[in-house]
């Protein structure tokens, strides 16, 4: 089929903000975290990384694999970390600019089950899932950037490299991994983006791929992936840190006390990265949950819990760094009720103090199981919430006196041209007040799962030239030779 136009990007501009920190707060909560990586530390396994801190001031025991940081060591790394920064995309359109005024998302990732687009039964995820959401989430405008959604479980040790090749073959948006882990898996990861690049320059200033490594809670860093990230850093492609410290559980039973252990975590690596690749674009992501009490769990979404992602947002900034927040995630086990009331607060909130980034959109039950339609009903929120934050216009033609005074008292506005012509600008759910046939209204569940079935028949993204097609499936094959 021919390709289709993907739709501008729409993120959210607000025109207003607000601060759930006073300056006091931050300073505490900064100074807090430069003593717990100053006293306890932070476990490191890779010998790599370890030599890099050793190099640059920290004291490392190379036995116990502790690494402790002067305060003044961590402080003139990231001093030379950038504040704001490019995330290319295959369609120059669709480059996402970090300038601090507005927030971008993306899907939510490494999804493991689906309930399939045709049978409806529930399975593990495959290679053709990542490939058709990357399809659905080109087509939508609340989706600037695309994590491959769920993982190509018909894939074995290249599954990431696999999951990259669905998502550069079927958006022209900005692709972002959480699944490439190690210095060899990573090689190839750059090696791919760089087919997708015009040429080297473009590789560094107009990067069409990053890369989110988690970080292990307590106070640790994962080996492999702080090896990949190392690998990407120096190739330009930008590297960001989250942590998802539990209250009560691989965190302190206190929002503050959780919220300092996942930044010293988070802080620590992004100080490995300035330390070896000065300047590297890095990004700070904080997501923590809440231990569920009687059953241990990690819950994305207690009540409480959705502050974490906002103040998460304002301690990057503080550190002066990007920052990927958490919204959209949910415990919810079907599209719902719940699913839509634990989205919208943490989006909204996290867009009024700014985020750079988030991701979230599209996974239900803690980030693990795919319904298609779900994307559609986050979607929706999204430009609720969008609409709600971009405020109100004042100007003498909003504001429409000349056709008020031409109405009069207990006249109308149908005939009036003004009315028209604003009624035409309205934006209005397509999920939520539709008619059918019969008078009563449809269901919007429904209607998306409609909707996700008419993109996938409709929309063809920018095809990869044959060139590049045949330069990464030459890629994969000699990466499954010696990896997989």
């Amino acid at each position: 089929m021919p390709a289709s136009e993907t739709p501008h990007l729409q993120p959210i501009t607000p025109a207003y903000h607000l601060r759930i920190l006073g300056d006091e707060q931050l300073r505490k909560l900064k100074f807090a975290t430069l003593e717990i990586l100053q006293e306890s530390g932070i476990h490191c396994p890779s010998e790599k990384a370890l030599k890099i801190y050793a190099e640059h001031g920290a004291k490392v025991d190379f036995i116990a694999k502790i690494v402790k940081f002067p305060p003044e060591a961590v402080l003139a790394a990231l001093k030379q970390a950038p504040r704001f920064y490019t995330m290319g995309a295959r369609s120059p359109a669709h480059d996402i600019k970090l300038d601090g005024k507005s927030t971008y998302l993306a899907t939510d990732g490494c999804g493991v089950e689906v309930i399939d687009f045709e049978t409806r039964l529930r399975r593990t995820s495959c290679k053709e899932d990542v490939c058709k959401m990357a399809r659905i989430s080109d087509y939508l405008s609340s989706i600037s950037f695309y994590w491959p959604i769920v993982s190509a479980q018909d894939y074995s040790n290249t599954a990431p490299l696999h999951e990259l090749d669905a998502a550069y073959n079927n958006t022209v948006k900005h692709v972002q991994s959480e699944t490439v882990m190690g210095a060899k898996m990573a090689h190839y990861a750059v090696e791919m983006a760089r087919i997708i690049a015009a040429n080297e320059t473009e590789l560094h200033t107009r990067p069409t791929l990053s890369l989110l490594v988690c970080c292990i809670s307590p106070l640790g860093l994962d080996r492999d992936g702080i090896e990949s990230a190392l690998v990407l850093a120096e190739a330009g492609q930008p590297v960001g840190f989250m942590s998802m410290a539990n209250v009560g559980s691989t965190g302190p039973a206190t929002l503050a006390g959780t919220l300092v252990t996942a930044d010293a975590e988070i802080v620590a690596a992004m100080t490995l990265i300035q330390m070896a690749t000065p300047g590297a674009p890095v990004f700070h992501s904080m997501m923590p949950g809440i231990m569920q009490p009687h059953t241990g769990a990690y819950l994305a979404t207690a009540w409480e819990g959705t502050s974490l992602y906002p103040i998460g947002v304002e301690m990057a900034h503080n550190w002066g760094v990007p920052t990927l927040a958490g919204v959209f995630a949910t415990d919810g086990q079907v599209p719902g009720w719940q699913s839509g009331g634990d989205a919208a607060s943490s989006l909204m909130l996290c867009a009024l103090v700014g985020a750079d980034t988030g991701s979230g959109l599209g996974l239900l039950e803690s980030c693990t199981l795919l319904y298609p339609e779900e994307i559609l009903l986050d979607s929706d929120i999204y430009h609720r919430i969008r609409i709600e934050t971009a405020g109100l216009d004042t100007s003498s033609e909003a504001l429409g006196l000349d056709v008020i005074k031409e109405v009069g008292p207990r006249g109308h506005f149908l005939r009036q041209r003004h009315t028209r012509e604003y009624m035409h600008r309205r934006v209005f759910s397509e999920l939520t007040s539709q008619p059918a046939q019969d008078g009563s209204l449809r269901d919007p569940i429904t209607l998306a799962r409609d909707k996700a079935d008419w993109i996938l028949l409709n929309h063809h993204p920018e095809p990869l030239p044959d060139f590049k097609k045949k330069e990464l499936t030459q890629l994969l094959s000699l990466a499954d030779r010696e990896i997989g």
